[in-house]
């Protein structure tokens, strides 16, 4: 299993993926707002999501976890 980390700190504003959607690395998984701008993360591993650890307006921190995938 392989966690989808945060690579900022801001606000969450869409997560793109559902429970058992099959992703690819570096696909866009879920925005963030920091400092007024919307960013992407992307995943870092391919698989299949198995939880999701965020919710929309929700606040992350730099390297909070926010997908498990397997």
């Amino acid at each position: 299993m392989a966690e989808i980390l945060a690579n900022m700190s801001g606000t969450v504003i869409e997560v793109l993926v559902k429970v058992g959607d099959t992703i690819a690395e570096d696909q866009d998984v879920v925005s963030v707002e920091s400092m007024k701008m919307e960013m992407m993360i992307q995943a870092t591993a391919s698989g299949t999501v198995k939880e999701i650890k965020v919710n929309a307006e929700d606040f992350v921190q730099e390297g909070q976890a926010l997908l498990v995938v397997e």
